[in-house]
């Protein structure tokens, strides 16, 4: 229900957001969230609208899909290429250009939370005999921590069903005066997001 109380309607935190605020989390990639310097909380849309015709004006009307951006996470590169190397398997796992075995090792590696992938049946398409793998250790959940300014997390913005889609290359040189270390930016898709008390165990539906 909206507030029409004006008093009721004033703001109770005046601080401002800080962009520096903030823990990123991903539970397949430990070695990736330790080295994260950006990401971003995706914008959200309505898609499909459409308008109502009248003789005079055409009148909008909201659609009923919403449509969300894809969210973005950019990392320091360790040494050892270690935390590249994970989002890296974690592609090469969904793309399997290997063989059905690259995909395979993916699923196993998510029996930990999803015991049902491991050792699932895989064959080609419109030729499996039995179910349907259980294909939840392909996606991860995620966790955006926003902070105060006194880095104590107050909101939290959950992520369900996240996955790569794309990870930027390396560009090593010579050339450069001063060292700059290498970072690489990762573009991940979601089922959808959202937002939740650091204290509450369940997510915050905001729709009033």
């Amino acid at each position: 229900m909206t507030t029409t109380n004006k008093y009721s309607r004033q703001p109770t935190k005046q601080d401002y957001a800080d962009p520096t605020k903030f823990k990123f989390s991903i539970l397949k990639l430990p070695k990736v969230e330790y080295f994260c310097t950006a990401v971003n909380l995706p914008g959200v849309s309505l898609a499909d609208n459409y308008s109502q015709p009248t003789p005079f004006r055409d009148i909008p009307l909201p659609g009923e899909k919403l449509s969300y951006d894809r969210l973005n996470m950019t990392f320091l590169v360790d040494e050892n290429l270690e935390n590249y190397q994970e989002i890296h398997g974690w592609l090469r796992g969904l793309g399997f250009p290997g063989g059905y075995d690259e995909f395979k090792n993916l699923l196993d590696a998510g029996s930990d939370r999803f015991p049902t992938s491991k050792n699932s049946r895989l064959g080609d398409a419109g030729r499996t005999k039995f179910a349907a793998p259980d294909t939840g250790g392909l996606f991860s959940d995620a966790t955006l921590n926003i902070l105060t300014s006194k880095n104590n997390p107050v909101t939290e913005v959950r992520f369900q069903d996240v996955f790569p889609i794309s990870l930027s290359g390396l560009q090593y040189s010579q050339q450069n005066n001063d060292t700059e270390y290498l970072t690489a930016t990762v573009t991940f898709d979601y089922k959808m997001y959202d937002f939740a008390s650091k204290s509450d165990s369940r997510t915050t539906i905001t729709t009033s």
